[in-house]
């Protein structure tokens, strides 16, 4: 006959099939995978060749099935932490990029502002070569160095000490400003109050706004001096708008010493800003 080991049933004994129990707690990971097969054979009644009691078959299940959920639930643990972990990866970039953005792209594209304000009138006068272009380039420059003049009557600190020179207003945000209303103003002359005006305004004001801001995240003005310097810039461009469509065009399409003078006179003080900026703004660059 052929001997068979008996399952003994004692909670409070370990006796109960040594093998089983020894597999149960030695190979926890693997246990669901190598009875999922066979596991309504192993129900059936039958280990080892002997039958099962009742109370033994419900023990085992319970275990059986307790087994398996802890591992369902460790695969769900697993899946959940390789999730947080992506979303932490992709919030690390987020921010990585946005510190990029302001130790790097944002220095470069504020010292570009005064450049792209200076290649637009310039390019301006080269498209049009007429006195309305030269007037207002004149303008753009006249309202820079008003700004200068009131940085030294009021004499306001900067929020940082990398410019000596007083704060109070941004002559960035002021001329920034002007070219944004003549811009504005410009479009609604040309298009209308239009759909089309109405975009172009948007975009210049967006671009103005986001360029003068960049004197507040780099630390050289304070956020008042900047909104003053936009005021002014702006109240300027109107008041330079307003002066040649209603007082100089007419008077510089009747008399000649008009048009010398404002020809005469825009272009001396262009070239006057020819040559400041081949004196200090390359110097400074």
């Amino acid at each position: 006959m052929v001997a068979t080991t008996p399952v003994c049933y004692n909670p409070s004994s370990r006796c109960l099939a040594p093998n089983l129990l020894r597999q149960r707690f030695s190979h926890r990971s693997s246990f669901p995978d190598s009875f999922s097969a066979s596991r309504s054979n192993f129900f059936s009644g039958f280990v080892l060749g002997r039958p099962l009691s009742v109370g033994n078959r419900l023990w085992l299940q319970h275990n059986m099935d307790e087994l398996i959920k802890n591992y369902a639930l460790r695969d769900k643990n697993s899946d959940e932490g390789v999730q947080v972990i992506e979303q932490e990866t992709l919030i690390d970039g987020s921010s990585q990029l946005g510190m990029f953005a302001r130790r790097e792209l944002e220095p470069i594209l504020n010292r570009l502002s005064k450049w792209m304000i200076s290649a637009f009138f310039g390019a301006l006068i080269l498209w049009r070569h007429d006195a309305e272009s030269l007037w207002f380039a004149a303008g753009s420059i006249l309202n820079a160095m008003f700004s200068v003049l009131l940085k030294r009557i009021l004499n306001q600190e900067r929020p940082s000490t990398v410019k000596s020179d007083p704060g109070m207003p941004s002559t960035h945000g002021q001329s920034i400003f002007f070219f944004v209303a003549f811009a504005i103003l410009s479009s609604i002359e040309w298009l209308g109050l239009s759909v089309p005006s109405s975009i172009i305004s948007g975009l210049v004001l967006a671009l103005g706004s986001y360029f003068s801001y960049l004197r507040v995240s780099q630390q050289l003005h304070t956020a008042s001096q900047v909104v003053v310097g936009a005021i002014i810039g702006s109240i300027d461009s109107i008041l330079c708008y307003w002066l040649w469509n209603a007082v100089v065009v007419g008077a510089y399409e009747s008399s000649q010493w008009v048009r010398v003078a404002v020809v005469s006179g825009s272009l001396a003080i262009c070239f006057g800003f020819v040559i400041y900026v081949i004196r200090h703004w390359l110097k400074d660059d």
